[in-house]
């Protein structure tokens, strides 16, 4: 993992403001990176913050796929996603999918501001970082 790493950063309507206003606070340290968002919530990084970032679909119209689909491609090497966990959300399968997809690919994920905040303070933010990801070349060579 390079020291500019792919960030991507989804919030649940009711973390879109916890999540802008970490980024106001963290918007130094995010503009070394690469930076990716679900709909809205890119929209909204780059009106209210300033931030530059690639805005994918809306999460419920895919774009929390998009980003699992980034990180199984090795394009997205992080992920900041404040999740509403009292809310049911209309597409909890993709919810669900995406982090998954960051447990088998060993990506990092911070849930909530004080989880950003300790993954942010980590020097490792700003580092190279000896990414180990675990071999799956028995489940591809599998007889099938």
């Amino acid at each position: 993992m390079e020291a500019s790493k792919a960030i991507a950063l989804v919030a649940h309507d009711n973390e879109k403001e916890s999540l802008l206003s970490w980024a106001l606070q963290n918007k130094a340290k995010l503009e070394k990176h690469s930076l990716y968002a679900t709909g809205t919530t890119g929209k909204l990084l780059k009106s209210k913050c300033g931030l530059k970032v690639k805005s994918l679909q809306s999460g419920p119209l895919g774009g929390d796929l998009q980003i699992g689909a980034m990180i199984a491609e090795g394009k997205i090497n992080f992920l900041v996603f404040f999740w509403d966990p009292l809310e049911a959300q209309p597409h909890d399968p993709d919810v669900k999918a995406l982090l998954r997809i960051c447990a088998v690919w060993n990506i990092p994920v911070a849930c909530n501001e004080s989880s950003a905040d300790f993954m942010f303070s980590s020097p490792l933010i700003d580092q190279a970082y000896d990414h180990k990801i675990k071999s799956f070349k028995g489940h591809l060579d599998r007889k099938v």
